[in-house]
């Protein structure tokens, strides 16, 4: 089956052509700085993956990806030459609520259930939404299914997911924890098992999601136990323009001090701090690094902020779980890297988390699954490059598949 698997991000888009029987990348396409005039999307097709660069200014989400529809059918490399070559659509969605725990078909109840589900990640399933729609439009007769991050983390205990609040607001608006991310925790969660020679159900790992978004998860025994994102994806760690967890009571304050309203507040929460707010030079922590390095103190400043909450969040499910074998690192930033990695352990050396400087160099190992802990480390570091769309892919031709 090919599947054509879409993820949309906040300010990106990911998308690979996947013939799932082989488990083999047919054409892959990264659309960055989405909605901004510096962005563009490179688009590269098997076997050598050379890279085309699309100019993509001042688009939005949906609209890179009907681009990258053009690409398929008009670039003489492309593996097809019509849409109706696409046997099916994998779609990456960051919250699926209460109504969704596992992947599904999209079918009207189900796209109805998916606006409902808006509100829980502002920033992502509003364009994921958008690309769904337009892909109905034009290719009504191919399937599409929706795979959930928040579906790994159902099997949270209610001490983890439940909030502080009175009762009737989860009875009433199922206000709960759901975390992100989940398609790429369990990926990683797989990859360090097999890297680790043992099978997952015996470990417990701590595993980083370090992108533009970021998150931390308690794996035990191949279960999500809990993790730091929350009834949205801003709660938890610092992100690149999101500002993770305050004091909910900055909210009301400066509400009420500069008197914004609610969309007015969510902005300043989502769009315009973490990295961004604090460093005021980029919420891409490639940029940040580099101004550091000239002596920007905000920069520095902002880096500090972004690894100690790290440390903080690995710390805390470290208590959390009844042992630790391993933590896990992936994503952009997790994988790519080496700096911050060592940044972030150097604070973790004490709880027997102890880097390997020369494995943990990148030069020769993007890509690489790999240990970069030293041999008799208590706690293994491993970096395992995330691959949410193959994982998309087999899921998509599962649910396909049963359709007959």
């Amino acid at each position: 089956m090919r599947v054509l698997v879409v993820n949309a991000g906040s300010s990106s888009l990911k998308s690979q052509l996947i013939e799932t029987d082989g488990k083999v990348s047919l054409m892959k396409c990264l659309a960055e700085k989405v909605g901004t005039p510096e962005a563009y999307m490179n688009v590269s097709f098997a076997p050598d993956f050379r890279k085309t660069t699309y100019n993509v200014a001042d688009l939005t989400v949906a609209q890179c990806l009907a681009k990258l529809l053009e690409v398929l059918v008009d670039d003489p490399e492309s593996p097809i030459s019509g849409l109706q070559q696409i046997d099916a659509i994998g779609n990456r969605i960051v919250a699926g609520g209460e109504y969704f725990t596992k992947s599904v078909v999209i079918d009207e109840p189900a796209r109805e259930k998916l606006t409902a589900c808006e509100e829980l990640a502002p920033l992502h399933n509003p364009p994921a939404d958008a690309c769904i729609d337009m892909m109905r439009e034009l290719m009504p007769e191919t399937p599409q299914v929706a795979v959930f991050d928040t579906a790994f983390h159902a099997t949270m205990p209610a001490k983890a997911y439940m909030y502080p609040l009175p009762m009737r607001y989860y009875d009433e608006y199922k206000i709960r924890r759901y975390g992100a991310h989940g398609t790429s925790h369990r990926y990683a969660a797989q990859q360090a098992a097999n890297l680790l020679g043992r099978p997952l159900r015996d470990l417990g790992l701590i595993t980083c999601h370090l992108g533009n978004g970021g998150s931390i998860t308690a794996v035990n025994h191949g279960k999500s136990i809990d993790t730091s994102m929350g009834f949205t994806p801003l709660e938890g760690l610092m992100m690149g323009t999101r500002s993770g967890s305050i004091d909910p009571a900055i909210v009301t304050y400066l509400m009420r001090r500069e008197h914004k309203s609610f969309d007015e507040m969510d902005a300043v929460l989502n769009k315009q701090s973490g990295v961004l707010g604090v460093s005021g030079v980029s919420a891409d922590m490639r940029d940040v690094l580099r101004a550091a390095a000239t002596g920007n103190e905000l920069a520095e400043l902002a880096i500090d902020m972004y690894v100690y909450r790290i440390q903080k969040a690995i710390g805390g499910y470290y208590a959390a779980m009844t042992r630790t074998d391993a933590v896990v690192m992936t994503a952009g930033i997790g994988e790519n890297s080496a700096e911050l990695r060592e940044r972030i352990f150097s604070g973790l050396a004490h709880m027997g988390m102890i880097l390997d400087h020369e494995r943990n160099d990148v030069t020769g190992q993007i890509g690489v699954n790999r240990i970069i802990s030293i041999d008799d480390s208590p706690i293994k570091i491993c970096v395992v490059t995330t691959d949410e769309e193959m994982r998309i892919a087999r899921e998509t031709d599962n649910l396909v598949s049963q359709l007959g």
